[in-house]
């Protein structure tokens, strides 16, 4: 049995892994391939079916287990697969846990942190309006990954990325003066639960068809609003939790509908883009070697990264 993990270069590979990616590419001589990610537990990889059979479409589709006979070569600074061969097999009695990556922190103890940090809200208002929505959505936020690929993207992925971010965000609320701890705090436990909605589940993620037409921006903001028309809570604490939502990816071009125009929703946004980026950055250093680079990474302005030597 192997893991993604343990993987090393010129090795020949048998064993099964869950696709979770499938695209079909042309050669130069015009000849069809396929790119495919397999997944465990510990990691995924990419390989390459150069062959193409009238099966391989049936073989590597999204959601199967399949056993796999391939060749792990190393390419532009990290493992490939060379896929030589592969086998679908029935999903009854496997263990899909040894699929699905799961977070760096047991979700027990996530969990735990999560209801201290709920308790550490002392505005009755924000504590009510974020403890309902939580609870109301409670199973998938503690399962559900943060996205279906880049960053968070493992379960109880959404979950470490908020805790995450909550852990930044009580360091910055007491370095700058004037900001409303529990308004910031409420803002980012809120920010992205609407990708409880948005996203299907910790396996095989995909975009629901409201997560397609709405987004999850727009999801936990009408949640916000109605659960504050449930409590009758007629203050600003609602309009000011909505607005960090809407303005959390910071830029209208990144699909905020509006900008950061509080001090909570303008730090909310820079702590968001900092987990987010170093968790994209610590995927990209693994398999690479001390002292190499990274491949180009598209979400960080397209560039290398280089590992540096331990001293």
């Amino acid at each position: 049995m192997s893991y993604i993990k343990d993987l090393v270069d010129g090795e020949r590979l048998h064993d099964t892994f869950l696709v979770t990616n499938m695209t079909k590419g042309v050669t130069g001589n015009n000849q069809t391939y396929f790119t495919v990610t397999f997944q465990d537990k510990t990691g995924t990889i990419e390989g390459k079916k150069w062959e193409i059979n009238s099966e391989d479409a049936d073989i590597f589709a999204i959601g199967n287990i399949v056993e796999l006979d391939a060749d792990v070569i190393f390419y532009r600074n990290g493992l490939q697969l060379k896929i030589i061969s592969g086998k679908k097999l029935p999903v009854e009695g496997i263990d899909i846990a040894r699929y699905t990556i799961a977070s760096p922190i047991p979700q027990a103890e996530l969990e735990t942190k999560l209801k201290t940090l709920l308790q550490s809200i002392k505005d009755p208002e924000v504590a009510l309006i974020v403890n309902s929505l939580i609870e109301r959505h409670y199973e998938a936020f503690v399962t559900f990954p943060a996205a279906v690929r880049n960053h968070h993207e493992f379960a109880n992925g959404l979950l470490y990325h908020t805790l995450s971010m909550a852990g930044l965000a009580d360091l910055m609320a007491q370095y700058y003066s004037g900001i409303d701890r529990d308004i910031l705090i409420g803002g980012v436990l809120l920010h992205d639960l609407g990708k409880v909605v948005e996203l299907s589940g910790p396996i095989i993620t995909k975009y629901t068809t409201e997560g397609k037409l709405l987004g999850h921006i727009s999801i936990c903001a009408s949640e916000i609003h109605e659960m504050a028309d449930e409590l009758n809570i007629t203050s600003e604490v609602p309009t000011l939790l909505e607005h960090m939502v809407l303005a959390h990816h910071g830029h209208l071009e990144y699909g905020s509908p509006v900008l950061p125009l509080t001090r909570e929703a303008l730090l909310l946004s820079f702590i968001d883009d900092i987990d987010a980026k170093m968790m994209i950055l610590d995927k990209a250093f693994e398999g690479v070697a001390e002292g190499e680079f990274t491949s180009r990474i598209w979400p960080l302005n397209d560039s290398y990264f280089y590992k540096p030597k331990k001293r």
